[in-house]
């Protein structure tokens, strides 16, 4: 039931994110009242209660924000890193060490996501890795965190890309 419950909450903040960035049609989700105009719909409202909640999180709270913490975990083989992106983008290229376990199927494959050790997700842009991080929070899971630069910001610091293609 959990996993049916968190696939729900996954697909509804895809839903929900992805209709919330297109300004028309945010403006399109609330009704409009006589003299309203579309500059004037401000629906960030919903939004307040969830900016309060991450503001006031402690720095690395859930994340890795350093390239050199990253490498240090990995060189150390403390922790497993996981590529939630789509298999395809893995194997064009990804940070040496991690194993592919697409966002899509992470609930499918849980016995891979370690208890024991540190575990870290990246992605491309950090979105994937942040509903990943939640999804197995709310499974129960302590020693989730993302690496928030993602493989773009480990490519940036001119950093090794192991590709299979």
């Amino acid at each position: 039931m959990k996993k049916i419950t968190l696939t729900l909450i996954i697909g509804w903040l895809s839903i929900g994110l992805w209709w919330g960035s297109i300004p028309h049609a945010a403006a399109m989700a609330n009704p409009l009242t006589t003299g309203s105009s579309l500059e004037s719909i401000d629906n960030r409202s919903s939004f307040l209660g969830v900016d309060e909640f991450l503001q006031s999180l402690p720095d690395n709270y859930y994340t890795v924000k350093r390239i050199g913490e990253l490498k240090k975990l990995l060189q150390d083989k403390e922790a497993v890193l996981i590529d939630v992106r789509e298999p395809a983008e893995f194997k064009s290229g990804h940070i040496p060490g991690a194993i592919n376990i697409p966002l899509r199927s992470l609930t499918q494959n849980l016995e891979k996501v370690s208890k024991d050790r540190p575990v870290i997700l990246y992605c491309s842009s950090g979105y994937r890795t942040a509903m990943g991080v939640m999804a197995l929070q709310m499974l129960g899971y302590s020693n989730i965190q993302g690496f928030p630069p993602s493989i773009q910001g480990w490519k940036a610091n001119g950093e090794r890309i192991l590709s299979s293609v």
